[in-house]
Parts: structure tokens; sequence; C-alpha cells
């Protein structure tokens, strides 16, 4: 008896493991890399309405700024390559909300295989607005040493992109 009861359970226990590996991640598999970095800040925006914006200079104050970072995202291509995302993320009290999402057609242009994307500093805490980050790729999987390509981002928001310099 206690040894068909252990069967019965080890069966129950091994059916039941194959619905685990079919759940749905929430992050996609092809993403090989993602660096969180920098920080941006920008006055709020006006909603337009004559009534609320008397209202708001007769009270004196100003709304929050909206703030937020950036986030660097590399998702491997089928062929291999990779392609390079770059996303403004705004921190709202209901968590973060993504402002813009563009693939950068510089990286895409260059087909890379992305090895690895570092941030200016690794310590969370940037002083200066903007961005600043590294991207180290391959154009031909086979080379031994990869390029190194930086992202900068100012604290106007113009984003510059060129191949490192030692």
């Amino acid at each position: 008896m206690k040894r068909a009861l252990t069967a019965a359970l080890a069966v129950l226990l091994i059916a039941g493991m194959p619905a685990f590996a079919e759940e749905e991640s929430p992050v996609s598999e092809a993403i090989t890399f993602v660096v969180s970095t920098g920080f941006w800040e920008e006055p709020a925006e006006a909603d337009g309405d004559a009534a609320a914006a008397a209202a708001e200079k007769t009270t004196a104050e100003k709304p929050a700024p909206r703030r937020g970072y950036y986030k660097l995202i590399a998702v491997r291509q089928q062929d291999g390559t990779a392609q390079i995302h770059l996303q403004q993320i705004e921190a709202t009290a209901k968590g973060p909300k993504i402002v813009s999402s563009t693939v950068l057609d510089e990286f895409s242009a260059l087909k890379p295989y992305v090895t690895d994307i570092r941030p200016e500093n690794s310590s969370g805490v940037t002083t200066q607005p903007g961005l600043f980050a590294t991207v180290h790729l391959k154009t031909d999987p086979k080379a031994t040493e990869p390029e190194s390509w930086t992202v900068l981002i100012d604290d106007l928001g113009e984003i510059k992109i060129e191949r490192a310099t030692n």
C-alpha cells in the first residue's frame, strides 16, 4: 500500500512539472543585456485647462517635475546579432512608466554581436542629468576583442553614439 501511494505521488509530481516550464516569463529570452542608468528631469506638463492654470497661479504651488531614468536593452535577433533599444522611464507613484522607446539605428547598421553593456558607474547614483554607457560589441563573431561604443545623452536630451576612444 505504501509503495503504491509513493508511486502515485511520484507520478503526480512528475506530471505537474511541465506546467512550471510552460509558464510565460515576464522577460523575453531574447534579451541579453539590460542597463538602467542616468537620470532625466523636466517640468510637469501643463494640462491646457485655463481654469486649472489660473487656480495653480493663485495657490503658487508648482507641480512636481517629472523624473526618471534610462534603460539600454540588447535584444538578440534570429541571426545572432542584436538590436539596441533605448527607453526613457518615468518614475511615478504607481511605478515605472515607459515614456519613450526606440531602436538605436546606429547600432543596427553595424549588425553587432553585443558582448556587454556597462553604465558609467555602478553606484546607481549619477550627479549629472543624462546618460553615459558603453556598449561592447563585435561586428565579426570570430573577432578576439570587442569594440567599445559610447551612448551619451546630454542634459538637453540629445543622443550621441560614437566609437569609444581611450
